[in-house]
C-alpha cells in the first residue's frame, strides 16, 4: 500500500510512494496530466505504480495545484520532486500529457532528476495554444497566450537539457498529436540535447495503458538505465 507524504500545507500538495520488495533499482517520479485542470488528478497517475513497483521502482506518484496558475503549479512539481525520498539509482521523472510538460520542464531545474520519459507530452506551448489543446488549456495554465516572455517554462524553448528525455507517443493521438513529441525531439537534438521518440500504435491513453504494448516498451527501457 502507498504511504502519503505532504510536501506543503494546501491539501494538493502531496505524493503517494510505493516501495517495492526488496532494494530498489531507483526512483520513478509518476507526474499525471490532465491539461493543468482541477478536475484531473492523481489518479491517473496511479494505474502505473504497481507495474513500476514491481519491476523494482521506488514510485513516487504526485499530485500538485491545478487551476492556480503556472506559477503554483511548477513550484509544486519542483517541491514534489525535490521531495522524493533519495535513494542509490537513477530518479527518473514520468509524464503523461501535460504531466510531460511538467516533467520535462522539472528536468530544467535543479531538482536531481537523471532521466525524464515523456508519454504524449505536451512540450511546444506556442503550437499547444494555436492548436487549441485541451480547449484554450494552455493559456488558462499561463493566464495568457504564451510569447517570448513565457521561454522558462516552455520546453521547447529551453534545449537544450543536460538530461536525457525520450518521449513516447502514439500516432494517432488527437489530444496532444504527435508532432508535439516529434518537434521537440527534432529541434533538442539539433541543439545538441539526448532526446529520442518512440512512435507507437494507439491513441491518447495507450501509453499509459499498463497492459499495452507501448508501456511493455517503456518499462524495458527504464530497466535499461544504470
Amino acid at each position: 500500500m502507498p504511504s502519503r507524504q505532504s510536501y506543503g500545507a494546501d491539501p494538493a500538495q502531496f505524493a503517494e510512494l510505493t516501495l517495492p520488495d526488496g532494494e530498489p533499482r531507483g526512483a520513478a517520479i509518476v507526474v499525471h496530466g490532465g491539461f493543468w485542470k482541477p478536475e484531473y488528478g492523481i489518479e491517473y497517475a496511479r494505474p502505473l505504480v504497481a507495474s513500476l513497483a514491481a519491476d523494482g521502482w521506488a514510485v513516487w506518484a504526485v499530485e500538485y495545484r491545478r487551476g492556480a496558475g503556472a506559477e503554483a503549479t511548477l513550484a509544486d512539481v519542483a517541491a514534489a520532486i525535490s521531495a522524493c525520498p533519495a535513494g542509490p539509482g537513477p530518479r527518473v521523472a514520468i509524464g503523461h500529457s501535460a504531466g510531460g510538460h511538467l516533467a520535462v520542464w522539472a528536468a530544467s531545474q535543479d531538482v536531481g532528476l537523471t532521466h525524464v520519459v515523456a508519454q504524449a507530452g505536451v512540450l511546444d506551448l506556442r503550437s499547444a495554444h494555436d492548436d487549441r489543446l485541451g480547449g484554450g488549456a494552455v493559456e488558462r495554465f499561463l493566464g495568457h497566450a504564451p510569447g517570448p516572455a513565457d521561454a522558462g517554462v516552455d520546453p521547447l524553448q529551453q534545449v537544450p537539457l543536460d538530461v536525457p528525455v525520450w518521449c513516447v507517443h502514439a500516432v494517432d493521438d488527437e489530444d496532444v498529436p504527435i508532432s508535439q513529441s516529434r518537434t521537440y525531439v527534432a529541434t533538442a537534438r539539433a541543439a545538441g540535447a539526448e532526446a529520442s521518440l518512440l512512435e507507437v500504435e494507439g491513441d491518447h491513453f495507450t501509453v499509459i495503458d499498463p497492459a499495452s504494448a507501448a508501456w511493455a516498451s517503456t518499462t524495458a527501457w527504464l530497466r535499461s538505465l544504470r
